[in-house]
């Protein structure tokens, strides 16, 4: 299938390493022009260098409410157009409903929450019909994931923004849209399963509840998210995808 990306420009946060690079990978692969950030500039520009021509590496903080405009203008300098963005942010620390701080729940809040809902609102006063904007959230949208309150705090809030806001822009043609990834064999997840003092036995527990008795690999869900972002889904908006091997018990 042709998806419709070639020459598409898109901003992808939080893409050094991890899901959003995977993102940005698949994104370049189908032909798209990605403007890809990390807090590091060094690793944002070796992560761009890895895909090659068609991306660009920007050192920038998701809380900092300058980074949006920023973000979106290089876009264009650089590429010419901008076509949508992803908004995927490092996962908040672990932590107990109990003893998670109040100045871990604002800085939390600042970069996973209000800092996606800026990017989210420039990137929307910037796109055109077909555009497209998308949040990297997590399963825990649906249900609370033990030992990271703060994700389960402010994940779904985002949801429910996201879901709002796919609601607004549609008269103007632009879609959003959500993916929730579970467990994908990542740096973040590995270092989840590490917690429990045996990574192996809680990647056997965990993969044994999985319908696909496995656990995704970060290409798969790259490969999600340029779909949801492309033309190729054009009359998908306001959804919220589990990228997750079946883990939901809902449907």
């Amino acid at each position: 299938m042709d998806l419709g990306l070639k020459d598409r420009v898109y901003v992808v946060t939080g893409a050094t390493r991890g899901l959003g690079f995977a993102a940005a990978r698949e994104l370049t692969a189908d032909g798209a022009k990605v403007v890809l950030t990390g807090r590091d500039a060094k690793r944002a520009a070796d992560a761009a260098a890895e895909l090659g021509p068609d991306a660009l590496g920007v050192a920038a903080d998701n809380s900092d409410p300058q980074a949006a405009a920023r973000l979106v203008a290089t876009a264009k300098e650089r590429f010419g157009r901008f076509d949508g963005i992803l908004i995927s942010v490092g996962g908040p620390p672990p932590g107990g409903a109990l003893d998670t701080t109040d100045a871990q729940w604002a800085a939390a809040f600042e970069s996973v929450f209000l800092g996606a809902v800026r990017l989210a609102r420039t990137a929307a006063a910037e796109l055109g019909e077909g555009g497209a904007i998308g949040f990297v959230l997590s399963g825990s949208v649906h249900e609370p994931i033990p030992g990271l309150t703060v994700s389960n705090g402010l994940r779904p809030g985002l949801a429910g923004f996201a879901k709002s806001l796919s609601v607004e822009l549609g008269p103007r043609g632009i879609r959003v849209v959500g993916l929730l990834p579970a467990r994908i064999d990542t740096d973040r997840v590995r270092e989840l399963d590490a917690l429990s003092g045996d990574a192996d036995a809680a990647r056997a527990a965990n993969e044994s509840r999985i319908p696909l008795r496995r656990y995704g690999t970060a290409q798969e869900f790259g490969r999600t998210a340029a779909f949801l972002l492309s033309p190729a889904a054009s009359y998908l908006t306001g959804v919220m995808l589990p990228v997750d091997g079946g883990s939901r018990h809902g449907f």
